[in-house]
């Protein structure tokens, strides 16, 4: 039996605990650098997959980030952020790692053959729902359960592995492989494999805003501006936007009781938040059309 990509041994692995630790430091440097480049090779899709994302979300579904160990820690990095880089709800979003989200400095190991409190886990996802199950060498029972389940129950599978024809790759709707070449340490996907994953991740969700209409000219425009660094965040988008003075962008955003997007269309010559909001219920949330109508 051939042995998976994410254990095979890197092509300058012998030797590597004789050598010097800067030359060691190259090495692991460059293989994260290559394993960067292998979402590259499965553009397509991620970006179906992120369509299927935004269909979720705008349908009322629930994205489930399901996986176990470092995979987990990436698919919680990224659901994590997206509530307040997007305004995503929470009740739209569910993280289940093997084991459960860590709240020390271990990460649990055998929980990822451990499938039966899925069932529970899993009880309500319907078909409105996407499933995003990594794992690195794609055969994890936690992940791959969670995909089963998902596709039982007529919901959307995004499957991220590293390791070509394997288990989650078959179950998934978008299947994602990420090349990676071998770790530098054989077998520890923390670290290419991961970094492939993290990659990944981020661009779906990125894309899944882009096409629900939260990013106008690579801004944030659906943040939500609950601290000082956002707020002034938000200032500065509104200002970009409208072309308007700090002053001018403060009131609009008090006028839209903090929606980045209506305080852009108030400071642009909408009369008032229920216009803004009109304008953009007519466009599905999207920023650019709705600034346009204003000049019609």
């Amino acid at each position: 039996m051939p042995t998976a990509a994410t254990e095979q041994l890197h092509a300058q692995a012998k030797d590597l605990d004789a050598r010097p630790l800067a030359e060691v430091a190259a090495i692991l440097a460059q293989s994260q650098h290559d394993a960067a480049l292998s979402p590259q090779g499965t553009l397509g899709a991620i970006c179906s997959g992120a369509q299927a994302m935004a269909d979720a979300i705008r349908s009322g579904g629930t994205l489930h980030y399901t996986a176990a160990g470092s995979s987990g820690l990436m698919a919680a990095a990224d659901a994590l952020e997206l509530g307040g880089t997007f305004s995503i709800p929470a009740a739209q979003l569910r993280v289940h790692i093997a084991g459960g989200m860590p709240t020390g400095v271990e990460m649990p190991g055998g929980t990822e053959d451990e499938t039966a409190e899925l069932e529970s886990a899993l009880q309500d996802l319907s078909a409105k729902d996407v499933l995003i199950g990594v794992s690195a060498s794609g055969t994890t029972p936690y992940t791959v359960a969670g995909a089963r389940l998902a596709k039982a129950r007529g919901a959307t599978v995004i499957g991220i592995t590293n390791n070509p024809d394997v288990a989650l790759l078959t179950l998934a709707d978008h299947p994602v492989l990420l090349a990676t070449p071998p770790e530098v340490i054989s077998g520890s996907t923390r670290m290419g494999a991961a970094t492939a994953q993290k990659i990944a991740l981020n661009m779906l969700s990125t894309l899944m805003a882009m096409e629900l209409g939260h990013v106008h000219d690579g801004m944030m425009v659906n943040l939500r501006a609950d601290n000082i660094k956002l707020r002034a965040r938000a200032r500065q988008i509104v200002t970009r936007i409208a072309k308007v003075s700090n002053e001018i962008a403060d009131r609009a955003i008090l006028a839209a009781d903090g929606n980045v997007k209506c305080a852009v269309l108030i400071a642009a010559g909408a009369t008032d938040l229920t216009d803004a909001t009109a304008r953009l219920g007519t466009t599905g949330g999207k920023l650019r059309p709705a600034l346009l109508s204003l000049e019609e």
